[in-house]
């Protein structure tokens, strides 16, 4: 018998403490802690919270961001470092689902960043990484393409998990991959981005593209976007003296919560700090699928045939020899022996 799980969702509209890996952990860390303390079962983070976004790559040339580039190097996290070993803590203490945006640095190359998603686990387990597949517009500056390796769907005790982040939302071929594996649960992580052109609504379009995936799918899709502090402005204001008129700019930030029927579940924050909690019914994924279920019955499936390389890219395939063995005869041929 099927048996869809009811649960509280939480979606973060914060700032990280910008470009402080340590302090944004810590404040990450209290707000999984408030998330789990007011009954949520799942907690999405904004796109690369730790430890910020390149704003310095919209409002300067290339040149003068290199040094600050240096900086979000200096301050990128490994997927098996210490600072993910504390937000993989933190989901077992809170007993949560944690999704989080990161600043993921190649353990091949000191010049390579990620922008990366992790799932985590109520037991502090890692279910995955989904890293950005193309870099938006001035994020090419700062960020390497991700790969298909984490297009997935996770098998959670809440329901089928995915999730894209900012731009990817509007990759029909990326919606649609996660959708075929059966997601019911989608986490769109977005920035701020005052900095887009004067007549772009941010906080709209955000809002827009989370509709046409829950519309689309019939699925819900928790949305959470970080937010432009003093702080964050201060330093762009070193970079260059008209930073504050670029990045206060209003209707920039949007979180909340959007059902399969395309519209928001509980409240939705604009702009301001904070949290925002919506009640989730994976039951009512099925009625809208009825008449529109693009991965099922509403789609031709002989007509259209889409195919994804989910296979993992390394910068080389090492094959060496193997090790010539030492063991007396007796050894190597005795039942006890590995090889």
């Amino acid at each position: 018998m099927l048996k869809l799980q009811a649960f509280k969702a939480a979606a973060v509209q914060a700032s990280p403490v910008f470009l402080n890996t340590d302090a944004t952990i810590d404040k990450a860390i209290a707000l999984i802690r408030e998330a789990a303390g007011n009954g949520a079962k799942l907690v999405a983070f904004p796109e690369v919270f730790v430890p910020g976004y390149p704003y310095w790559s919209w409002i300067t040339d290339p040149v003068t961001g290199s040094a600050w580039f240096e900086k979000l190097a200096r301050a990128a996290i490994l997927l098996n470092g210490p600072e993910v070993e504390r937000l993989r803590r933190a989901a077992h203490d809170n007993a949560i689902y944690v999704v989080i945006g990161i600043n993921e640095r190649s353990p091949h190359s000191l010049g390579s960043i990620y922008n990366t998603l992790l799932f985590i686990g109520p037991e502090g387990e890692l279910i995955g990484r989904h890293r950005k597949l193309v870099p938006t517009w001035a994020e090419k500056l700062t960020w390497a393409p991700g790969d298909g390796a984490g297009l997935r769907v996770y098998d959670t005790k809440l329901g089928p998990l995915g999730g894209l982040a900012c731009g990817e939302n509007t990759n029909t071929l990326a919606r649609f991959t996660l959708l075929a594996q059966g997601e019911l649960i989608h986490v769109a992580s977005y920035i701020s981005l005052p900095v887009a052109p004067p007549d772009y609504d941010m906080a709209e379009a955000i809002k827009l593209r989370a509709i046409a995936h829950s519309f689309e799918g019939k699925l819900f899709t928790i949305v959470s976007c970080s937010t432009v502090s003093e702080e964050i402005i201060q330093q762009m204001e070193t970079v260059t003296p008209d930073a504050r008129a670029k990045l206060e700019r209003k209707s920039s930030a949007f979180s909340g919560v959007i059902g399969p029927d395309g519209r928001i579940v509980g409240d939705a924050l604009i702009d301001d700090e904070g949290i925002v909690y919506a009640d989730i019914d994976l039951g009512r994924c099925i009625q809208p699928k009825q008449m529109h279920d693009i991965v099922g019955h509403y789609n031709r499936f002989d007509v259209f045939d889409l195919r994804v390389n989910r296979r993992p890219l390394a910068p080389v395939s090492l094959f060496d020899a193997p090790a010539e063995r030492s063991e007396p005869e007796e050894i190597q041929s005795s039942g006890d022996a590995h090889p």
